[in-house]
């Protein structure tokens, strides 16, 4: 965008169109002014027929900033991706909680104003020597920046959710045969025994060209996308308000000269500045630069060729990104790859003629009852013979014999006998927990799921992305 600006700002139409749209950006702006937001909606989200505005979108975001740490606070100031996924806790808290209210509505529950005092005259908060205390309760509704009638109705709101979600917190109960069975496929063993093939056991001379060739078309080598960047960095201390006013004011300055068509290196150099270029990288060996985190990598390889970014924040400074070049994707020509290829052929040939090797073994096995070399072992899920074989010895059935495909050999296994573990009652206990919890969790996972088709989430996008930045 700042290219194309650049390069269509001095055109007579171009100025023309960017007068257009200031006046409507400015004219937008007076008619919200005039008429006091009329002129649009003011709800983020509607759950159901029910709306949840913007301002109680900030007001909840207030109270959780509320109660973080500093620490906490600034993390999440000094990084836009952190700042985008508390919103999002946060909305998502918003419509959970209003899809159990209105659900609470629908079934006609009734929280009495007297159950609501009963409840404030009962919380410790608002106890001095265990009897209720106006001057706490003052205290700490202005500390936490409600009235009493808003309190009020956060806790009437509280209870109509616990009447509608309360009964989603039960235990569920497990069937012991349950619990019996998983305790046994966690913690049995089973007796197997085996013999290794492995492919370097196998001697294969080296490939004629036309072979190279034909493996070549049936495993082509693919170069990856590599991209070569440079960037403007403005550092400065963002937890500081004075240094971040100051950072920012440079970055909006250095933003200005690169979209009137200023070098980024001169740019940099003007307003102290750290200019980077960085030779080409794919995405899977970046270079060693603390700026270049996965969301910056992800950004970069979505921009076009000779394009600048946006601002960009960082927990340490300010960036702007330009992407110099762009070599696509391609595959690399044979004759380029042949040296590479020989080693991929040859182990290709090893691995071949040890599976041939196995398939003969194991027939052998199947009709004489034979395996020759064999090992035999007691095995767990997790060990006891070569990881490889560990999944197949208790996917196969007991007296089954089968063939084990590993990264450098094959395996002829049979599977013998199943031995049943001991019981021991903490590991049970552990198990009937975690089966509860998952029960209880598919429960609250289909509740919610009711709740959606009876509530459907419809997002205001034009509210959502002033909200919530890109």
């Amino acid at each position: 965008m700042l290219e194309y600006l650049r390069n269509a700002s001095e055109k007579p139409v171009a100025k023309i169109l960017i007068g257009i749209l200031a006046f409507s950006f400015v004219g937008w702006g007076v008619a919200e002014w005039i008429f006091g937001g009329a002129v649009g909606d003011n709800s983020l989200v509607k759950v159901g027929g029910t709306e949840v505005s913007v301002q109680q979108f900030n007001n909840e975001k207030s109270r959780e900033l509320a109660m973080m740490t500093r620490e906490q606070q600034r993390a999440i100031y000094a990084d836009a991706n952190a700042q985008n996924e508390f919103s999002q806790k946060v909305l998502t808290k918003l419509t959970t909680q209003q899809m159990a209210e209105s659900r609470a509505n629908d079934l006609g529950f009734v929280v009495s104003d007297k159950r609501i005092a009963r409840g404030i005259r009962n919380m410790p908060d608002f106890q001095i020597n265990g009897e209720f205390s106006t001057l706490a309760f003052d205290t700490v509704l202005n500390n936490s920046g409600y009235s009493e009638a808003e309190f009020a109705d956060v806790l009437r709101r509280q209870v109509l959710r616990s009447m509608v979600l309360g009964a989603m917190s039960a235990p569920v109960q497990v069937p012991e045969f349950m619990v019996k069975a998983t305790y046994d496929a966690r913690y049995g063993e089973r007796e197997i025994e085996y013999t290794t093939i492995k492919y370097s056991d196998f001697d294969v001379e080296n490939p004629t060209d036309e072979q190279l060739a034909e493996y070549y078309k049936q495993n082509p080598q693919i170069i990856p996308e590599t991209r070569a960047v440079s960037y403007v960095f403005i550092p400065t201390e963002m937890a500081s308000p004075d240094k971040y006013d100051a950072g920012y004011a440079t970055a909006v300055k250095v933003e200005d000269d690169i979209i009137a068509g200023e070098a980024m290196d001169a740019t940099a150099k003007k307003y102290g500045a750290k200019y980077v270029a960085l030779a080409e990288f794919d995405r899977d060996n970046r270079p060693v630069d603390k700026l270049m985190t996965d969301a910056l990598i992800s950004k970069i390889f979505d921009m076009d060729e000779g394009l600048e970014s946006e601002m960009i924040e960082t927990k340490d400074g300010f960036l702007f990104v330009r992407v110099d070049k762009i070599n696509p994707s391609h595959k690399a020509e044979f004759e380029n790859a042949k040296k590479s290829l020989v080693a991929d052929w040859k182990k290709a040939e090893q691995k071949k003629q040890a599976y041939v090797r196995a398939n003969d073994i194991l027939v052998d096995l199947n009709q004489n009852n034979k395996l020759d070399n064999k090992k035999s072992a007691t095995v767990s899920r997790a060990s006891g013979a070569p990881i490889e074989g560990l999944t197949d010895a208790f996917r196969t059935q007991i007296g089954n014999n089968t063939i084990v495909s590993g990264g450098d050999a094959f395996y002829v296994m049979r599977v013998n006998k199943e031995i049943t573990p001991k019981v021991d009652t903490k590991k049970m206990a552990d198990i009937r927990k975690e089966l509860q919890n998952a029960s209880q969790t598919n429960v609250m996972d289909d509740y919610n799921s009711f709740l959606l088709r009876e509530y459907p989430i419809e997002i205001n996008e034009k509210i959502y992305n002033r909200v919530f930045t890109k």
